[in-house]
């Protein structure tokens, strides 16, 4: 009768166990909202991984979405395409020296999302200006919202995005953010994951 009582208590204590565990899973995932991925990425000719079909940030874009569910949004110009690194590289200087505002296609409403993960490459220090036309058109659609700065690059780190992202949109929650070399996203997935169970996903 004893040993009866001790398994019944250890199972209605295991019970609890899981449902206070259940319940502090679903209040954090209550607590993230809606997330979405927007992000500029470039396929073709890249620094030190050549001619890619998939460009690096968009690969980090999808390891987002496919773990935290995050949908996405695409910052896509045809303005880029087909160039060599070289010149690529010497039009995102004159870009950025001239602050120039090169259109992308389509948009998105974001008024639907709490948590808003932006990446892109690095190029001359910051985000490529294609994507200073989207923060131009959407000032003030970030405001309270969560702003999650991510990169990729060849040794520049996050460079100037974050503030560059905090000066765009100064009325959201803007983190510290990532940051992963252009030549990793392949296989280095696992770096991704460990940065976004830091988040609670």
């Amino acid at each position: 009768m004893k040993i009866r009582s001790i398994i019944t208590a250890a199972m209605a204590l295991l019970v609890a166990t899981s449902c206070s565990a259940g319940a502090k899973q679903e209040k954090a995932m209550t607590a993230k909202g809606k997330s979405i991925v927007v992000f500029f990425s470039h396929a073709g000719d890249n620094y030190a991984v050549g001619d890619i079909e998939v460009g690096n940030t968009k690969i980090v874009a999808d390891y987002i979405s496919e773990i935290t569910g995050a949908d996405q949004f695409e910052i896509a110009t045809h303005k880029y395409d087909g160039m060599a690194y070289t010149p690529l590289i010497n039009l995102a200087k004159e870009e950025t020296r001239k602050g120039e505002l090169p259109p992308y296609e389509g948009d998105i409403d974001l008024s639907a999302y709490d948590t808003v993960f932006i990446g892109g490459p690095i190029w001359w220090g910051t985000y490529p200006q294609v994507m200073f036309t989207f923060f131009k058109n959407h000032e003030g659609d970030l405001a309270g919202k969560n702003v999650i700065p991510f990169t990729t690059h060849e040794g520049s780190g996050l460079a100037n995005t974050v503030d560059d992202v905090k000066d765009a949109f100064p009325d959201a929650n803007v983190t510290k953010g990532f940051s992963i070399y252009g030549h990793e996203v392949r296989t280095e997935r696992a770096k991704v994951e460990k940065w976004l169970k830091s988040l609670g996903y």
